[in-house]
C-alpha cells in the first residue's frame, strides 16, 4: 500500500470509546477521520462536544448515511449493541472495511447472541465471517477480513492472561476463574444513578455475579485457545475509579512439577514479539495506572505458597486496549499498515 492517506469513518462518536478513538486518530499519520456520526449531536461541532479535540479536528457530527460513509476506507462502529447489525451488510456490499466496536459481531453463534442480548441478531450469516479481532490469536485472519469484532474490554485483559496457558495445556480447563474490576468508563457516557461519584464513590462493589454478557465471549475464546471445552467463573466488580481494567485469573496447574520459572519463561517466548504484551518479571503487581492512556496489556504470575494454583494478574486500559486502541491496532492490520502505528504512546503517569 502505498503512502496516500486513508479514509476513516466513526459510527457513534458521542460516547467515551469515540471520542478514545478520535484522540488515537486525529495523530495518526496514515488516515484522515473523514465522518463521525450521531443522531443527537447532528450539526454540532466535534471539538464543542469535546473541548480536548480542539485543534486536532474540524468536523461535525452528522447523521449515519450508508451513501457517504461507503466513500471511506474503513468504517468503525462505538455504538451500543444492534447499531452496528443494520448497517454493516450494505457497507460490506460498498467494498468498505468494518471494525465494531459493540458486541454484534464477537460471537460466532447466533442463538447464543440472542439469547444473552434479547433480541434476533439482524444479519447472522455474517456471524461466521466476521474474524474476532485479538491480533493475538488472529493476526494474519484480521489482515484479511472485511469484518472484525473488536472484543470487550474484560475478554481482552481476561483472554490474554490465560492464552499460553490453554494453548499448552498447562492447566486444567474446567475450573478457570476470573475476579476483575474495570473502572467507571467502561458503562459508557451516560448519566446512570449507580455512576453517581456519590454512589460509587468510596466503594466497591461486584456486579453481575450470576451471569454477565461478556461470559460466553470469554469461553469462546478460551475454547479456541484449548481446542476442546472449557468452564469459566467470571465476576465483575465496579472499581471507584474512571479507566483500568484489573483480572485476577486463577487456574490449576495439571503438572504440579512445573515451577513458576519455567512458566514464567513460557510467557515471556510466547509473547516475545507482541508489540502490546508485557510480561513483567515474575512476582510482580501491575497497576491500572501502568498502562492508562496506553495499548499495552501488563501481565504477572505468583504461584501462592508454591502450591497447584497459578494465579495471572492482567491489566489494560479498558478505553485504549479494551476497545478503541485495539480497534486501531486492527485497522492498522486490515488496511496494511505497520501494527504499531498511531499507538507507539507509552502510559500516562501519574
Amino acid at each position: 500500500m502505498g503512502a496516500s492517506t486513508l479514509r476513516v469513518g466513526i459510527v457513534g462518536g458521542t460516547g467515551y470509546t469515540g471520542v478514545e478513538l478520535l484522540r488515537l486518530l486525529v495523530t495518526h499519520p496514515r488516515v484522515e477521520v473523514a465522518i463521525i456520526t450521531s443522531r443527537g449531536e447532528e450539526g454540532t461541532p466535534v471539538a464543542d462536544l469535546f473541548p480536548s479535540l480542539r485543534g486536532h479536528l474540524d468536523l461535525s457530527f452528522t447523521a449515519p448515511d450508508v451513501r457517504e460513509l461507503a466513500k471511506c476506507d474503513l468504517v468503525f462502529f462505538a455504538t451500543p449493541h444492534n447499531v452496528a447489525m443494520a448497517m454493516v451488510p450494505e457497507l460490506l456490499e460498498a467494498g468498505v472495511r468494518v471494525v465494531d466496536l459493540s458486541a454484534d459481531f464477537r460471537l460466532r453463534d447466533a442463538k447464543l447472541w440472542s439469547q444473552w442480548y434479547g433480541e434476533p441478531h439482524a444479519c447472522p450469516e455474517l456471524l461466521e465471517e466476521s474474524v474476532y479481532g485479538l491480533p493475538e490469536m488472529n493476526r494474519e485472519r484480521i489482515r484479511e477480513a472485511r469484518l472484525v469484532g473488536c472484543p470487550g474490554c474484560y475478554p481482552t485483559a481476561i483472554q490474554l492472561g490465560f492464552l499460553p496457558l490453554l494453548e499448552q495445556g498447562l492447566v486444567e480447563p474446567d475450573g478457570l476463574i476470573a475476579s476483575a474490576g474495570s473502572g467507571a468508563s467502561g458503562a459508557g457516557r451516560q448519566a446512570k444513578t449507580a455512576l453517581l461519584m456519590a454512589e460509587a464513590g468510596e466503594s466497591f462493589k461486584a456486579y453481575g455475579a450470576s451471569g454477565h454478557r461478556h461470559l460466553p465471549e470469554i469461553e469462546q475464546g478460551l475454547v479456541d485457545m484449548a481446542g476442546g471445552p472449557v468452564s469459566l467463573t467470571f465476576v465483575p466488580h465496579l472499581v471507584p475509579m474512571v479507566r483500568g481494567i484489573h483480572a485476577t485469573l486463577f487456574s490449576t496447574l495439571r503438572d504440579s512439577s512445573l515451577s513458576l520459572e519455567a512458566l514464567q519463561q513460557h510467557y515471556e517466548e510466547r509473547f516475545a514479539g507482541e508489540a502490546f504484551v508485557d510480561v513483567m518479571p515474575a512476582g510482580s503487581h501491575p497497576e491500572t495506572r501502568f498502562v492508562k492512556g496506553s495499548n499495552h496489556c501488563r501481565l504477572a504470575l505468583h504461584r501462592p505458597a508454591g502450591r497447584d494454583t497459578l494465579v495471572v494478574l492482567s491489566v489494560i486500559d479498558n478505553l485504549t486496549r479494551g476497545a478503541s486502541g485495539q480497534a486501531v491496532q486492527n485497522m492498522n492490520l486490515m488496511l496494511g499498515l505497520p501494527e504499531q502505528t498511531g499507538l507507539e504512546g507509552a502510559a500516562l503517569m501519574p
